[in-house]
């Protein structure tokens, strides 16, 4: 497997169809169409007496569903989304087989047939380029490459002492086990991971519009010295879902970029299965903890590619749930432009995702745009009409004057 792919071209607006959008709706089970609300709960389920080995599970319960997310640092990153039809499934973890050789079965949601949607994201490998030289931003790859760093030989904190149960979030922070270069001994990669019991934005940009049906993700990079002058870094993500093939990668556009400024686009994977899963995201990351315009840097993704389980770092969780089934499909992000701003302003990049099941959140028009949009049309008309009054008394007067003849 090649460690990057060429970028994507020709890339127009591939939202899904009302009458895409209308057969999700009418095909998706009554209990998966989406809840309002949710009863979440975060837990962290440890292999004692050995708590290094830890995995987070949130527990999202609606009406008449359940969504369980697993986050695991067991090998590399990897997170589990699975929907059931009712709100009593459950999660078992049986540690002595998730950490054999042959796991298949040791981590399961039961009952089994309650189960209508599956998927896992697993992150693989953290990209270096040397951009120094670079003039062209779009170029593939963008610069000289490092050696990779496998997130499968990281260590991990313990989850336990960053769960947040106010802000429904906990953080998987790490650095490489083997550092040789003393790249990390100052800074660590960290997965942030915030759950939602209702809709609504976080105060931080990109703002991404949340659900009571979706988790997120925000990774940042902090502290570790580049290995080049002008560094860009890069994330590989492999994805593997209930069906056969690759989900499909969309482009969103809108006139609004009030929640992102300068962002008119929004980017995701669906996976065509019924109820479907998403992963969603803005082009864009920040090398600033305050993301602002100023900070903002172009984030870009190469197409999906099938890939091979044994070319991937294995993720005990996935082969557990998903057993023989190996049908991954991979893509790379990269972060930056050669021309800045970049990681070496401030050691610093941050970039953040939602993950979720049934019609991914869409951004309505702002009261702000909708104000511009009135005004822009409504000041051609109020002119056509006052334009229109003035020519008919005009004529009038004319047709009242009277010859002195």
């Amino acid at each position: 497997m090649s460690s990057y792919e060429k970028p994507r071209r020709g890339w127009g607006y591939c939202a899904p169809s009302p009458v895409l959008l209308l057969s999700l709706l009418t095909a998706a089970p009554l209990g998966l169409l989406g809840e309002e609300t949710r009863q979440v709960s975060l837990k962290v389920i440890s292999n004692w007496p050995d708590f290094s080995q830890n995995l987070l599970h949130i527990q999202a319960v609606g009406t008449n569903s359940t969504l369980h997310y697993v986050w695991s640092s067991l090998g590399p990153p990897a997170v589990l989304l699975v929907a059931t039809n009712t709100p009593n499934s459950t999660l078992s973890v049986n540690w002595s087989l998730l950490l054999s050789s042959d796991p298949d079965g040791g981590l399961m949601v039961l009952p089994k047939k309650s189960i209508q949607f599956s998927s896992a994201l697993v992150f693989t490998r953290l990209f270096e380029f040397d951009s120094t030289n670079m003039s062209d931003a779009a170029s593939r790859p963008p610069g000289k490459s490092y050696p990779p760093y496998s997130l499968a030989n990281f260590s991990w904190n313990n989850i336990t002492d960053s769960l947040d149960p106010t802000t429904l979030s906990a953080t998987f922070r790490g650095h490489p086990v083997h550092d040789p270069t003393g790249a990390f001994a100052n800074g660590s990669l960290a997965f942030k991971v915030q759950a939602f019991s209702t809709s609504g934005r976080p105060a931080q940009p990109p703002r991404l519009l949340h659900s009571a049906d979706t988790c997120q993700l925000e990774v940042a990079l902090a502290g570790v010295s580049p290995r080049g002058n002008r560094s860009l870094f890069g994330l590989e993500i492999a994805t593997l879902g209930p069906g056969p093939g690759c989900p499909s990668m969309q482009e969103q556009h809108s006139i609004d970029d009030e929640y992102a400024p300068a962002v008119f686009q929004l980017d995701q994977l669906l996976w065509s299965s019924l109820p479907s899963g998403f992963m969603q995201w803005r082009p864009v990351a920040f090398s600033q903890k305050q993301g602002s315009r100023e900070s903002a840097m172009p984030c870009q993704s190469s197409p999906l590619y099938p890939t091979l389980a044994y070319l991937l770092p294995q993720s005990p969780i996935v082969r557990a749930f998903f057993k023989t089934q190996n049908n991954f499909c991979a893509f790379n992000l990269t972060f930056g432009a050669s021309t800045g701003p970049g990681y070496w302003d401030q050691h610093y990049l941050s970039w953040s995702m939602l993950l979720g099941v049934g019609t991914p959140p869409v951004d309505a028009l702002s009261p702000l745009i909708l104000g511009i949009v009135a005004v822009a049309l409504g000041a051609p008309a109020l002119m056509l009409l006052a334009g229109g009054l003035f020519l008919l008394l005009g004529h009038k007067r004319y047709s009242e004057y009277q010859s002195i003849n």
